[in-house]
């Protein structure tokens, strides 16, 4: 049996949006138990998350005193419903709060190839499908606890439904319900996790369509009458609820303090130049980037076909918008990745001319290669004999990804050389997450320093020790995740205090002067159980943390 044949056996109906699911499941799986709490916004999440379960206010989102209102209660929700069925906020085990990241990217994969198979068949449907799971950036935000995977899922959705519904609608065919119901149940929950972003993707591809076609019929057929009392029914209950509670203060902070500084320049010194999306695509969507020049030159060629088309006015104008936002973070162009995965998959339906092949061979090749490279580069500044193994699993998978899938495109079997690279990527995937970063113990200071207290009986949850432990001079989120909510983040005379106050005190290396000087004028002579050495990845800054405990302690 062919590989078209057995594509064709196994993606028939709902079983192709199932196996992409599947992959995207394996793909992110290792990541959200092997990773620790990673810095600085899935701990800000998580964090918030466990706060809301712990006061029961599941309206207003803080994170310890301060009010959090940058995002919409979703991402929230989705996380306290995890972790109040799998575990609980006092365990603070952070895979609980990463299942809905998981499910998300699940989502988005399945989507992917649901969308893609009305324009290109179940075989190509399900190739995309697995693309999409595979693909580096989607396969990361699968295990970290915020908005994005779930984001990319619930915009995907809506989009693979909108293009269901142009597709017939070009053909003369019917749409049922539960097409239109998925477009409104993506755009709907787009909203709640992540506001306007879904909206003015799925807005743009209906207006290039638009101008396109100089024509929309299709647009009224997505149910506006009983879709727009849906998205009120959603999101209406919880933005009242929030405008009462903060007298309005939550969408003055979450569009005037947290959007437009966004769309004025670069926040929190993330801004790019345009450009910056582009030039990172072939990282962040390998191992197919082996596809990527068979994309566009197979989508400028055919555009006039239906699907490409949608494609097309899916990916360019939301990637315009993304390019041209002085703010820039890697994952922003995610909610469109699918469409450039459709434009791959559509190049597979003809034979891939020779300067695409070697073209999408060298940049699989050189993203294989710098990927591998950079792991090693890890390794050999942060890492230990411990992590050797990992370091050689990883470099050789990924560069075998690159290579082999290569090797296949240029002797004309795209397909197989497609699959062979989502394979090795996934497992080269799996080993960097699960098994490789983990052993990186200079990067995860507040894991190493939440062990450091565990041993000497000082965790606060442990209920062996008066709370809250007092934190100088590092102030990582992970850390108040680790340490619990009531955390005191202070400087030198703040862990002195907690040290004559007989609670816990871990102080970096900075502000050691001032805390001997502060522990000089109480008389006071803390015991030292344990020194953590590594760097913070947030800022690049070497540290050193100190864990005292107000006196000896006594053998277990």
């Amino acid at each position: 049996m062919s590989l078209e044949q057995r594509l064709e056996q196994v993606s028939r109906g709902w079983r192709g949006p199932a196996l992409a699911a599947l992959i995207a499941l394996l793909a992110g799986l290792p990541g959200v138990f092997g990773m620790p709490p990673l810095d600085r916004d899935e701990s800000r999440f998580a964090q918030a998350t466990a706060q809301m379960l712990e006061s029961r206010d599941f309206v207003v989102i803080r994170y310890q005193d301060q009010p959090r209102f940058k995002k919409p209660v979703g991402i929230y929700w989705l996380q306290a419903a995890s972790v109040a069925v799998v575990s609980a906020a006092e365990d603070r085990e952070i895979w609980a709060y990463r299942l809905p990241s998981l499910l998300g990217a699940m989502l988005a994969a399945a989507a992917c190839a649901w969308g893609a198979a009305a324009f290109f068949g179940n075989p190509l449907g399900l190739m995309a499908g697995i693309l999409f799971a595979s693909s580096f950036l989607l396969s990361t935000e699968a295990f970290i606890a915020k908005t994005d995977a779930v984001l990319a899922g619930t915009t995907t959705l809506a989009l693979a439904a909108m293009a269901r519904i142009y597709a017939a609608n070009r053909s003369g065919g019917d749409v049922g319900w539960r097409t239109r119901l998925m477009f409104w149940l993506g755009i709907s929950m787009a909203v709640l996790v992540k506001g306007p972003v879904g909206v003015l993707v799925a807005l743009l591809t209906g207006l290039a369509l638009w101008a396109w076609d100089r024509k929309a019929p299709w647009a009224k057929r997505l149910g506006w009458g009983w879709g727009l009392i849906i998205l009120a029914v959603i999101v209406g209950p919880w933005a009242t609820a929030v405008t009462v509670a903060t007298d309005g203060g939550f969408w003055t902070t979450a569009f005037v303090g947290d959007l437009a500084p966004k769309l004025a320049g670069g926040q929190e010194s993330h801004g790019a130049p345009p450009g910056y999306h582009t030039l990172g695509t072939f990282l962040l969507i390998f191992p197919a980037t082996l596809l990527l020049p068979a994309a566009l030159a197979h989508g400028w060629r055919h555009r006039d076909e239906v699907g490409v088309r949608f494609a097309l006015c899916w990916l360019i104008p939301s990637w315009l918008m993304f390019e041209l936002t002085p703010t820039k973070l890697v994952h922003y162009t995610l909610p469109t990745y699918a469409a450039l995965i459709w434009l791959m998959v559509a190049a597979l339906r003809e034979p891939i001319g020779i300067r695409a092949r070697w073209i999408g061979a060298g940049l699989a090749s050189f993203a294989g290669l710098l990927l591998s490279a950079v792991v090693f580069y890890l390794l050999s500044t942060f890492g230990a004999s411990a992590s050797v193994t990992g370091a050689a699993m990883t470099g050789v998978l990924l560069v075998s990804a690159g290579l082999v899938g290569s090797y296949f495109l240029i002797r004309q079997a795209s397909r197989t050389g497609a699959l062979v690279a989502a394979g090795l990527g996934l497992l080269g995937h799996g080993t960097l997450v699960g098994l490789f970063a983990p052993s990186l113990s200079p990067l995860w200071l507040s894991r190493e320093t939440e062990a450091v207290l565990t041993q000497a009986r000082l965790l606060p949850r442990q209920g062996m020790t008066l709370s809250p432990v007092a934190v100088a001079g590092y102030a990582e989120p992970s850390l108040v995740f680790a340490l619990g909510t009531k955390t005191n983040l202070g400087d030198a005379e703040d862990a002195a205090e907690a040290l004559a106050d007989d609670r816990p005190a871990v102080v970096e290396s900075r502000e050691q002067a001032a805390f001997e000087k502060a522990l000089k004028a109480r008389s006071l002579k803390p015991h030292l159980v344990g020194t953590v050495k590594g760097q913070d990845y947030s800022n690049g800054d070497d540290m050193t943390l100190r864990v005292y405990a107000p006196q000896e302690i006594p053998a277990p």
